[in-house]
């Protein structure tokens, strides 16, 4: 049994321990009061502007690019022979202004092939940040000849252009060729960087499209020609393309699908970027 004297003692040394508990408790207490009510007033503000912070997008591969199309004839050529077939320069010699193109034994033309394609080009492009420039925006009128049509995409300062045909061929010839320019003063600069360019579109037109290369037409699939004002008459790295052979019958059966000219749009598009990204 303790003394009072003893129990006294204790007692003050119990409430000296309490009260410096209590004290710790307090600090504690108001501690974490605080990092509360930080929480609560900054950390939630902050979350919230996190999360309306957009993500950083990868840049477009095409953006800043300029690609030039020309889709050649117009569905409407044959209704105006006088304005048609009117004489133009074409960097060495004259020729008609434009023709109407060919067209399959069942009277599809080549004048809508071509657009459609071009269609599909061009939003393919646009997708991949491209700028298009059209040398004609319909398959209902007449024109524009074929040295406007070079002039349009030369103004436009175009990185690379494309024009594109069908052919109107031997029918037991079939396959596509790359029509490539051949050198004549306003061209001269861009020979080079057109021959790449007629290199990527051949390697991807026949990968993606399967289509064989002319059977009837150049070596290899690459023609060099200095008779078309669209290839005479350029600045800017271009070639054109006969996508197939329009009075072949297994071609013909292909080219007035929807299918196939997706398909032929898509390797354009493949081409021209491969061309514009490979840092030549």
């Amino acid at each position: 049994m303790l003394s009072r004297s003893e129990h006294g003692s204790r007692s003050s040394r119990t409430l000296a321990v309490l009260v410096v508990l209590g004290a710790a408790v307090l600090a504690a207490c108001s501690s974490t009061a605080s990092s509360i009510s930080a929480d609560s007033v900054a950390h939630p503000v902050a979350r919230r502007a996190a999360r309306f912070v957009s993500p950083k997008r990868s840049p477009l591969p095409l953006g800043g690019k300029v690609v030039g199309i020309d889709p050649g004839h117009n569905g409407r050529n044959y209704t105006d022979p006088a304005f048609i077939n009117h004489l133009i320069w074409n960097g060495r010699e004259e020729e008609g202004c434009d023709t109407t193109g060919t067209q399959t034994d069942g009277g599809y033309t080549e004048a809508q092939y071509n657009f459609n394609v071009a269609t599909y080009l061009a939003a393919d492009l646009r997708a991949a940040g491209a700028k298009v420039v059209l040398t004609r925006k319909s398959n209902d009128g007449i024109g524009p000849c074929v040295n406007t049509r070079s002039e349009i995409i030369n103004r436009a300062h175009a990185n690379v252009a494309i024009d594109i045909h069908a052919d109107g061929g031997p029918p037991g010839g079939r396959g596509f060729a790359i029509l490539e320019p051949v050198a004549d003063g306003p061209n001269d600069r861009v020979i080079g960087a057109s021959k790449r360019f007629g290199h990527d579109l051949l390697e991807r037109f026949r990968t993606v499209t399967r289509m064989p290369v002319s059977t009837y037409d150049g070596v290899g699939g690459i023609v060099f020609r200095d008779d078309l004002a669209g290839l005479n008459l350029t600045t800017v790295p271009k070639v054109l393309i006969e996508c197939g052979n329009m009075r072949n019958a297994i071609d013909a059966a292909l080219l007035v699908r929807a299918s196939f000219q997706k398909l032929a749009a898509k390797a354009m598009s493949e081409a021209i970027t491969q061309y514009l990204t490979a840092g030549r």
